[in-house]
């Protein structure tokens, strides 16, 4: 069994994306390109985003700190702390609306 602290994740990434030219910091909790499920953590700084991408399965995003939005084309969906929201099979991006820590799971296709 491996366990991780949430915890303390979201503190180092949050200084390592304060710092990041690119404004942000991921690491992958569990999963990989072997594996169906994929849980990654991410933290942008204010901001700061993930540019437009497909998805690449089923995903959600639970805010752990902070406030994003997610954009798919037209749409927008605000989430802060504690939300749970499910990503649309669709091509969409993130903005970090404050510094902010997000824990993506995704279901890979196969």
């Amino acid at each position: 069994m491996q366990k991780e602290s949430l915890t303390a994740l979201v503190r180092h990434h949050l200084e390592t994306a304060a710092t990041a030219s690119s404004g942000r910091s991921a690491h992958t909790i569990y999963g990989g390109h072997e594996r169906t499920l994929r849980q990654t953590l991410i933290a942008l700084r204010a901001g700061s985003n993930l540019d437009e991408h497909e998805s690449p399965g089923e995903a959600t995003l639970q805010v752990l700190h902070g406030r994003v939005t997610l954009v798919a084309g037209d749409n927008r969906w605000n989430g802060s702390r504690g939300d749970l929201m499910t990503i649309p099979d669709s091509r969409h991006a993130l903005e970090a609306v404050e510094d902010s820590v997000v824990l993506l799971t995704v279901a890979m296709r196969s």
